[in-house]
């Protein structure tokens, strides 16, 4: 078949005429500018990873790479594909995940993943959050606070954890993330609220473990892949228990890896089958399609609560970056590539191809 990896490249440089091209020929243009927070543009994929994609892809098929920018909507409407390989992260907004999905379904346009609907939603953690609770699945109390003044009415109870509303791949969330008082409350909700320009997220923290669940699959073939639990005593002495940007992107790294993750995580059955049971209902319930990583975390009582649910999960291919979905994928007993293509063959018969 004809495939479209679609996409956005993170480049090394700021610089256009510093950046560093993926190892293919296209006719890629930066859109980076100076960003506000520092992590901007961490949802974005390396080179490195669009290329692992297209060469998983182009085992079987016929690949064309086309960068999620101004002129994407031309490229893939005068193409002739067969589906679409969707990975981009999209540019600007608060619904900048459903931007590609939107075009191709203007198009009529097959592709692997969520709907735009769903893409929106996942990435307002608030209305994830309304959903869950709506249909009983457990998750932290929160409020959504445009101001301190909004945090401090909700009544939450210390200690609470603040993180922007809109964001993936850890951005906003640091070791001050987690706060114990009014004063280092004011100054995460006002951090949020300037440095990404929307509103924090503020939720009672949860005390227990951490864990992410990788899921492929649709309706009765929806697969949970072994659970990743985070090892926190893994991180610096002065970092706490939270899966920051820092334990992310900054201390495990590819040149200087800790053992940050254990996979397949160490749980009795018991837990397992319940987080099992929740993820499975978050996907069906959010109505998550071919493929999602959802985190969960424990609460005092041991209860798996859901965290953050991405239906466009990270997939560095380099295991000594502990990209979350190939690692559980590696666990359940596919490499890369057949991790990939099986994304692909998920939305390939969910859409009539196959």
């Amino acid at each position: 078949m004809n495939v479209a990896l679609v996409f956005n490249l993170k480049r090394e440089s700021t610089s256009e005429e510093n950046a560093e091209p993926p190892s293919y020929s296209s006719p890629l243009k930066s859109v980076i500018t100076s960003p506000k927070a520092i992590d901007k543009y961490a949802e974005w994929d390396t080179a490195e990873t669009i290329d692992a994609v297209a060469h998983a892809l182009s085992v079987i098929h016929n690949v064309t790479l086309v960068e999620a920018d101004e002129n994407a909507y031309e490229r893939i409407r005068d193409g002739e594909f067969d589906i679409v390989f969707n990975i981009a992260e999209g540019m600007n907004g608060v619904s900048r995940e459903a931007q590609v999905p939107a075009m191709l379904e203007f198009l009529g346009m097959p592709y692997t993943g969520s709907d735009p609907l769903t893409l929106a939603t996942c990435l307002d953690k608030a209305r994830t959050k309304e959903i869950l609770s709506y249909h009983g699945i457990p998750t932290a109390k929160f409020v959504v606070a445009n101001s301190y003044e909004e945090a401090v009415k909700a009544s939450l109870r210390y200690p609470l954890f603040v993180k922007p509303l809109h964001e993936g791949s850890s951005k906003g969330i640091y070791n001050s993330s987690f706060v114990t008082e009014p004063e280092l409350l004011k100054r995460e909700v006002e951090r949020i609220l300037n440095d990404y320009e929307q509103p924090a997220l503020v939720e009672e923290y949860l005390p227990g473990r951490e864990f992410t669940v990788a899921l492929l699959g649709n309706g009765s073939e929806l697969k949970v892949f072994p659970p990743v639990e985070m090892n926190f005593n893994s991180l610096p002495s002065e970092a706490l228990p939270i899966y920051s940007y820092e334990a992310k992107w900054l201390w495990d790294t590819k040149d200087s890896p800790i053992e940050v993750f254990r996979c397949p995580a160490p749980i009795d059955d018991t837990l397992r089958a319940r987080m099992e049971d929740i993820c499975k209902k978050s996907f069906e319930v959010l109505r998550c399609r071919d493929w999602c990583r959802i985190d969960v975390r424990l609460d005092a009582a041991g209860e798996p609560n859901i965290m953050e649910v991405n239906p466009l999960p990270g997939i560095l291919p380099d295991p000594e970056e502990h990209s979350c979905f190939p690692m559980a994928s590696r666990a359940a007993g596919l490499n890369y590539d057949e991790m990939i293509n099986s994304v692909l063959d998920t939305a390939l018969k969910r859409t009539g191809r196959i």
